[in-house]
């Protein structure tokens, strides 16, 4: 299978693009040299083990599924009047030099075959920019895709001082009875003392496949917390990462997913202590149900001059059929033994004793392994936060446990 896109996505293609978007000059030659980099670039890393590759993102039929000059969707950007939240159209209008100054400073257009795509052809966007000392909260960004490709991006910029709270949607609007393909790309700017919590919930139809990449690069006692929450899709390739540049800079990463069917979720979590009295605390937790899958990496990086580290890491799958499969590789780099780390995985099924105590008062078996199940998710409710996003992700849980046979 081809792993380039159609013949058509081209200069003219990208030129068209920008054209209708009315970029700036230094745009276009981003998207440009992001086209140009293609050729050369690797595919996301997943993880391999001998004979296996555990998310084979190059099979996809990328000429097939990606077809920009199509893109069609319904979106709600809404926010309190002291933050700005605008579409990328209108911010590149009326915020030029901050754009310029921050597109692409915390994720590489050319990290991969795949970002690089998204830089070229992204035609959606969000630019959330808090000022200096404002807190704002309640700001949310709500994408339905109704084509057959979508490419979106989002640029977060908060400045000293200042916080605000942000919840992100992706679900389908049109059935268009054919594969999709979706690319979210978030760029998460923390200034001295900010504090940003990014929530992010994707629900879109199982016929679509999935790449997703937030990082945050976090200055002096920064903090930024992300919610990462996977339900729908086919197939997902998730990277969330944070970047703790500044002294005392801290992340919080919480984690759910939920897959049943045939659905395959490749979720990778990364924090980059780069400086000292950083602190990062990584929790995920997922179920897989029918014949889904999930593969999970996690990585703590602690650098040289990180002195006073604290970083810790915790994941857990839950298998609730014998044809479900679940995969965990957590990982330390530690480079400095003024550190304290720690890390932990498991994969594993409903305990018998829990199900024979639950089945021993009265409860049918169904009843009591969704009691389970919904308890089982309570460690990932209790650190989010943002209510609105806590319930829908219970309510969406509970409405899966509901529909299994």
């Amino acid at each position: 299978m081809s792993t380039g896109v159609h013949a058509s996505i081209d200069e003219a293609t990208v030129r068209q693009i920008s054209d209708e978007l009315d970029e700036p000059d230094w745009l276009l030659e981003t998207r440009l040299a992001a086209l140009e980099a293609l050729d050369d670039l690797e595919f996301p890393d997943v993880i391999r083990t001998p004979g296996r590759t555990w998310t084979d993102l190059q099979a996809l039929e990328y000429e097939e599924l990606v077809d920009p000059l199509s893109a069609a969707e319904e979106k709600d950007q809404l926010g309190p009047e002291e933050a700005e939240v605008l579409p990328f159209a209108e911010a590149v209008a009326e915020h030029g030099d901050l754009l310029e100054e921050h597109f692409g400073s915390v994720v590489d257009p050319e990290t991969n075959y795949l970002t690089a795509l998204s830089t070229a052809l992204f035609t959606t966007g969000t630019v959330v920019h808090v000022p200096e000392g404002v807190d704002a909260e309640d700001v949310t960004v709500r994408t339905d895709m109704n084509s057959r490709s979508l490419f979106n991006y989002t640029l977060v910029v908060a400045e000293e001082s200042s916080s605000v709270t942000i919840l992100e949607r992706q679900e389908t609007g049109t059935d268009l009875e054919a594969d999709r393909y979706y690319s979210g790309v978030t760029e998460v700017v923390a200034g001295e003392n900010s504090y940003v919590q990014f929530g992010n919930l994707q629900d879109l139809d199982e016929s679509t496949y999935v790449y997703g990449r937030r990082e945050a690069a976090v200055d002096t006692y920064g903090t930024v917390d992300w919610i990462e929450c996977n339900l729908g899709s086919r197939l997902t390739k998730s990277s969330v990462e944070s970047h703790l540049d500044g002294e005392a800079a801290e992340s919080k990463m919480v984690g759910a997913f939920y897959g049943h069917n045939d659905q395959h979720f490749d979720v990778n979590v990364r924090v980059w202590h780069n400086t000292e009295h950083t602190t990062a605390d990584l929790v995920t937790r997922g179920v897989v149900d029918d014949e889904a899958r999930s593969v999970y990496e996690g990585v703590q990086n602690v650098g040289a001059p990180a002195w006073d580290t604290n970083s810790y890491q915790r994941e857990n799958t839950l298998m609730l059929s014998d044809e479900s499969e679940a995969d965990a590789a957590p990982k330390l780099i530690i480079n400095n033994h003024d550190t304290e780390a720690s890390h932990s995985a498991t994969v594993g099924q409903v305990d018998d004793e829990d199900m024979l105590y639950m089945t021993s008062r009265a409860v049918d078996e169904r009843t009591a392994k969704n009691m389970l199940v919904e308890g089982f998710y309570v460690p990932v409710f209790e650190e989010i936060e943002v209510e609105e996003l806590r319930e829908e992700l219970r309510g969406r849980i509970q409405g899966r446990l509901q529909g299994r046979a």
